[in-house]
């Protein structure tokens, strides 16, 4: 009997989400942005929370360098979640004292790092955001010409790259 309560208790809480009349569209949106790069299939072009809803080419621009970084700084966590999990482990210290091999993965480390330790890491990512923001475009540029990619490939890249952040 319980289980038949909470099955019904789920399907309830489940139809509360369901919107009651499909949202309106806006074909300007569509028209504006469609032929994007990362506007592929099989969703297309995507803005499931309207953040793009009567947006101009500049708040695009600037939702898409976010989305971009956003999509590099997480496959850089999952590759540093892969790494550790693994048990590859940085020989030196984090702190006199305490091993890098010491420090547990995933979500745990925080347990183990000392707080000034924390607070020495986030101190870190903020400096490399600011040289980041401050260079982007001459280090993007830079990666351009090394690679030697044409247009169309460079495209390709692009658009592998920001559905792979997404992922």
């Amino acid at each position: 009997m319980f289980k038949f309560i909470a099955l019904l208790a789920t399907i309830a809480t489940a139809f509360a989400f369901v919107p009651t009349t499909l949202p309106k569209r806006s074909s300007m949106l569509k028209m504006g942005f469609e032929s994007e790069i990362g506007a592929q299939p099989p969703l297309g072009f995507w803005d499931p929370l309207g953040l793009l809803k009567d947006a101009d080419e500049a708040r695009f621009k600037r939702l898409r360098t976010v989305e971009t970084k956003h999509g590099r700084i997480a496959m850089l966590a999952i590759l540093g979640h892969l790494v550790t999990t693994a048990g590859v482990r940085n020989p030196y210290d984090i702190t006199p004292g305490i091993p890098f091999s010491s420090i547990k993965s995933g979500l745990a480390a925080f347990d183990t790092i000392p707080a000034a330790g924390t607070l020495q890491l986030i101190a870190f990512i903020g400096v490399l955001e600011a040289g980041f923001a401050i260079r982007k475009d001459e280090i993007e540029a830079a990666q351009i010409k090394a690679s030697g990619w044409d247009e169309a490939t460079l495209n390709k890249k692009l658009a592998i790259e920001l559905n792979n952040g997404r992922a």
